[in-house]
């Protein structure tokens, strides 16, 4: 596909994987515009950590996804949306399950109405391994029974169901990709790749939660490779495709890796306050790729070593931007 001058939506362009993904997309001459969500100090979330010469290229506009108005009037004119838009935090889910479900639902719907208002050409919807819960069989496709196992679960569940319905209903050119857990530069300590990392760069313990959980890790710029291959695929409307690298680790593993490539000297603990209700937990996330390497023709690139190294050397480079605290998986 030709991305030049391609006017492109992005929702939730200052997190993680939106400010990858919309700077591959400005990279590639696409006309970006970002919506990223008002706070009052003005902050651009991730999308300030761009080169200077990139994020001028890219037309930011704060609001919020419950907007139905203003989410309207930013897609009119636009040819491809990506929905990458939505609160992630399970914890905060635990406590505020309301604004995380008016927001990764009804915020949703409303870029589902203006796209079906205004014609757009294809809708990228993004879902979450979370989805699938803890694992009934492995690998998980993308038949696997949904689980909504924590409000937030629940919350993407409920999106992903409407990005369905807008397919069979109206013929919405709705295309769902599911990322498994993605880590590389730039993602919070929220997370438990960064926040093992920034722990044992600044401490001689590690404190996490349940070690005994299995994840499969996508280094961004697959999953960023993910999004632009469904997106580019014809004929693929109405499908949902896992980016995972069909690949699991246990979390004690992973530790134990990374510390190795830090310091072999550092202690690992376990803080039971880190911990989901058990009910919560999901245990276990293996993907079944196959889908989408046979039919989007993508398939990750980086191994989980690799990625690491890079994640690793990022944050230390930039240790100022991080903090000690609690994570996710």
């Amino acid at each position: 596909m030709d991305w030049y001058k391609k006017r492109v939506f992005v929702t939730g362009a200052g997190g993680f994987i939106g400010s990858h993904l919309t700077e591959q997309l400005a990279l590639r001459g696409a006309d970006v515009r970002a919506f990223i969500r008002y706070n009052s100090r003005g902050d651009w979330g991730l999308l300030k950590l761009l080169p200077a010469d990139i994020l001028s290229k890219i037309d930011v506009v704060a609001g919020d996804l419950r907007d139905p108005h203003l989410v309207n009037e930013l897609v009119s004119d636009r040819e491809m949306v990506f929905h990458l838009g939505a609160l992630i935090s399970i914890p905060y889910s635990y406590h505020n399950p309301y604004e995380v479900a008016e927001t990764n639902v009804m915020g949703t719907l409303n870029v589902l109405m203006a796209c079906k208002k205004t014609n757009v050409g294809k809708l990228i919807h993004t879902s979450t391994s979370e989805v699938y819960g803890t694992a009934q069989y492995v690998p998980i496709n993308e038949a696997h029974p949904l689980q909504g196992q924590s409000p937030y679960s629940a919350s993407k569940i409920g999106a992903d169901k409407l990005a369905e319905s807008f397919y069979r209903s109206f013929g919405l050119p709705v295309v769902t990709v599911r990322p498994f857990n993605t880590y590389g530069p730039r993602q919070s300590n929220r997370a438990v790749i960064p926040t093992i990392i920034t722990q044992a760069l600044t401490q001689k313990k590690i404190s996490i939660g349940n070690v005994e959980t299995t994840r499969d890790f996508t280094y961004v710029s697959d999953t960023v490779s993910g999004f632009l291959h469904a997106a580019e695929a014809g004929g693929v409307e109405g499908g949902t495709f896992n980016l995972g690298t069909g690949h699991e680790i246990k979390i004690k593993d992973l530790a134990e890796l990374i510390i190795q490539k830090i310091d072999p000297a550092i202690q690992l603990e376990i803080d039971p306050e880190r911990m989901r209700p058990n009910k919560s937990e999901v245990y276990r996330l293996i993907s079944d790729n196959s889908r989408a390497r046979n039919i989007l023709g993508w398939e990750p690139k980086f191994g989980l070593e690799e990625g690491l190294d890079k994640t690793i050397l990022w944050i230390m480079e930039n240790l100022k931007l991080y903090h000690i605290g609690k994570y996710e998986l």
